[in-house]
């Protein structure tokens, strides 16, 4: 038995007054099964107070405590010679060259967006912030991962425009730029909008902190903000399904932010850090000071003892199960030098905030709580954060998905002739189309280091001082691993690194957000142990460990699950700005190149799903050694200053990536003349998402050197066209097939599609 597991006989602890009788509807009511209740009991070694069930129920929840998923993670590879930090710490840490570190990560808030979308993603964006902060990294950029069900819903667009308002707004207010990310529009996420939020911090090396909980007697501080009743039981909230009622049942569960006091805890927190008047710290997140109690005597090997009475709150008669339970925003829990206690408040009162002595650590390995000096929690503390159960499930395919997946597309595959009107379509599918209408509400270029907007392959910030810089993009096809789960994930990888070699950034390191559906169903644990491994095999292949992440399970709404959507947050070193690359076209008369092949596959496209409503078929296959030796080649045509323009060839197939090359942001509009010479069906060449595809833009003098290049790394090269003046239109015909029309009439598709939906139809609310 492990000492997690072991029995310990933990002090008796009189019931408190007011405090509801545990019995088995309280517990269930706590997330906690019968069998992980009598755990509790044999860890405790006698029944827990109320109190101490809420603080079990936070930390084995499975947003907390990852019941589901942490044997699965232990699969992946988290190790390499330039990571510094890797999983168990608010955020992972690379080395970036030049003495500087990146610490970045990347976290959901998809349950509470469904609830309240403005406040739900603001605090999502908050928290992220909060991660890399409390790591001594100044965040320098987020990026976002969104996905919801169609645009011709309402609600839909209810949800759309308050997700986005609450990022943009947040960010905005703090002088974060966003970078870019990625936007999904899908029936599979009808229910559940998926809500995913990335940041990346700078830092020397040196100013790395990191969040234990150590030194006996070594006062335990609260700082920023004061504990309200918002966000109680969050955790628990964020680790069960929703009913279509639950908007008004589960507002009180979802946070509210203050972007201008997290402002002010930032500048804190850094001065904090740096003034080494505290050794240790850590965002109070989810389970609020619970799990950063918790989690910060876990790492330390340690205990601490926490005084209710001492915690700054913002409302009367609070109760020591809802400050330890509180999920309120802009706070933290600090770990001061003894003797530095003035020294905090000092630097929290600068910036016109509070620092309170709450408690002290302690070497007994308690998590003991006083309420007025009397104890109303003793619990070990180990067993809160290494004690979880966790679960190794039977996976099983879902016979339905299985008939999906072999499902006949002949039909499908017939259309020949002129395809205009088809491509026009696909174009103007909000999956396709311009993101314009929402980037456009964020601040992406506040600090000044902007290199890539939103709008490229991926978002690049680059490191002052340096010559270097840093990319980073999120990316998953839920479509795809819907179909075929391990294939699916390693796609999402792949597209991933194929955007970061596209402007000239060396795929380095990843962060995970795994958002499923119920793991209890076979057929979702068999998605996730699949997507899982996929992802392993993928990051073993790139040489892209993974950092850390966040788990999203459960998130269905009356029994029906989203797709399986395991996005990837990649980053990638650029050790000279001066060769970005943009995914554009250049100049009238370059020549155009397509790296990689088309293949006959067309399932899961987006073809297929906008104009027959269908998601059925093969997905694409995937190379791993193909997409490792593309990589290799981009990066050498880019080194040696070959490339115009290069851009990842995914969503929408090759018509829709030389559209989106020919429009750039709509400031300079060029066209296109291509010729596609294969056997392959038009509607195939044409709108398929083969993976392991790359066109790229090169001066006719370089073209040579390019297929050269191409030829070196095994990597299949052909000319396909040249870019043409805007006058000239857009030419694109293959064997059987055609599409040809306007420049302008295509610019209108592209970024008309989503204004003149939220523009033009009402948005309906809760």
């Amino acid at each position: 038995m492990s000492q997690a597991d072991a029995t310990v006989t933990a002090s008796p602890v009189p019931p408190r007054d007011g405090d509801p009788a545990i019995t088995p509807e309280v517990v269930a009511d706590h997330g906690l099964s019968p069998e992980e209740y009598e755990r509790v009991r044999t860890v405790m070694g006698r029944d827990p107070t109320f109190t101490e069930l809420g603080v079990f129920s936070a930390m084995w929840s499975e947003h907390c405590g990852y019941k589901n998923s942490k044997r699965l993670l232990r699969l992946l590879p988290t190790k390499a010679p330039w990571v510094i930090q890797g999983p168990g710490e608010n955020a992972g840490v690379i080395d970036v060259g030049d003495g500087y570190a990146l610490a970045f990560k990347i976290e959901s808030h998809n349950h509470p967006s469904a609830v309240e979308p403005y406040q739900g993603a603001a605090t999502g964006v908050g928290g992220i912030l909060r991660d890399i902060f409390t790591m001594g990294a100044r965040p320098v950029a987020v990026l976002d991962s969104l996905r919801f069900g169609d645009l011709d819903s309402g609600r839909v667009r209810y949800l759309f425009s308050g997700v986005v308002s609450g990022v943009g707004d947040y960010g905005n207010c703090v002088g974060i730029p966003n970078i870019g990310g990625e936007v999904v529009f899908d029936r599979g996420y009808e229910g559940n909008p998926i809500v995913n939020a990335m940041c990346l911090g700078l830092m020397k090396h040196e100013d790395l902190i990191t969040a234990v909980a150590s030194g006996d007697g070594a006062p335990l501080m609260a700082v920023g903000a004061r504990t309200g009743r918002d966000g109680i039981h969050g955790a628990t909230f964020a680790s069960e399904e929703l009913s279509e009622d639950a908007d008004e049942s589960s507002r009180p569960q979802v946070q509210v932010g203050d972007p201008f006091t997290e402002k002010l805890l930032l500048e804190a927190s850094l001065e904090l850090i740096a003034s080494g008047a505290i050794s240790g710290i850590q965002d109070m997140g989810a389970a609020g000071i619970t799990s950063s109690a918790s989690e910060m005597a876990g790492r330390g090997g340690s205990g601490v003892e926490i005084e209710m009475s001492a915690v700054p709150v913002r409302e009367a008669g609070m109760t020591p199960y809802e400050i330890l339970l509180s999920e309120s925003q802009e706070r933290m829990l600090v770990v001061a030098e003894p003797g530095q206690e003035d020294e905090v408040r000092r630097i929290l009162e600068k910036w016109e905030l509070e620092a309170a002595v709450i408690g002290r650590v302690t070497d007994d390995g308690k998590f003991r709580v006083l309420e007025n000096g009397r104890v109303v929690a003793d619990i070990p503390a180990l067993p809160l954060t290494e004690g979880c159960p966790t679960y190794e499930r039977e996976g099983v395919e879902s016979e339905e998905i299985r008939a999906l997946r072999e499902a006949d597309l002949g039909e499908h595959l017939i259309p020949e002739g002129d395809l205009t009107r088809s491509f026009l379509l696909l174009l103007g599918s909000p999956n396709v189309a311009s993101k314009q209408w929402i980037y456009h509400q964020y601040d992406t270029t506040v600090r000044s280091s902007t290199a890539v907007r939103p709008g490229g392959d991926a978002g690049v910030i680059r490191i002052r001082g340096t010559n270097r810089a840093v990319a980073a993009t999120t990316d998953c096809n839920g479509r795809l691993v819907y179909l075929e789960p391990k294939t699916g994930a390693m796609a999402a990888v792949a597209e991933a690194a194929r955007n970061l070699v596209c402007v000239g950034a060396v795929p380095t390191a990843i962060t995970n957000n795994l958002n499923f559906g119920n793991p209890l169903k076979a057929h979702i644990y068999h998605q996730l142990r699949e997507a899982v491994l996929g992802m392993r095999d993928a990051c073993e292949a790139f040489e892209t460990p993974v950092t850390g992440g966040n788990v999203s399970l459960f998130n269905e709404t009356d029994g029906r699950a989203i797709y399986p959507t395991p996005v990837i947050g990649m980053v990638g070193i650029i050790e000279d700005v001066s060769r970005i690359t943009s995914n554009s076209f250049r100049e009238a008369g370059d020549d155009i190149l397509l790296l990689g092949a088309n293949t006959g596959e067309l399932g899961g496209s987006e073809y297929l799903y906008v104009t027959a409503g269908l998601v059925a078929g093969q997905p694409p296959s995937i190379d791993l050694e193909g997409e490792r030796a593309l990589q290799q080649a981009v990066l050498q045509m880019n080194h040696e200053r070959l490339l115009a323009s290069a851009h990842d060839c995914s969503q929408g197939g090759l018509a829709s990536t030389l559209a989106e090359c020919a429009l750039g942001n709509g400031e300079a509009l060029l066209g296109v003349r291509a010729e596609i010479d294969e056997e392959l069906r038009p509607v195939v060449s044409l709108f398929g998402e083969s993976h392991g595809r790359v066109v790229i833009s090169c001066d006719p003098n370089n073209t040579a050197e390019v297929l050269r290049i191409a030829r070196l790394h095994e990597v299949p090269a052909r000319r396909i066209g040249s870019v043409t003046p805007a006058s000239e239109g857009f030419s694109l015909t293959v064997r059987g097939g055609v599409v040809s029309a306007p420049v302008d009439r295509l610019a209108r598709a592209f970024f008309d599609a989503i204004p003149s939906i939220m523009d033009a139809s009402p948005t309906t609310g809760p």
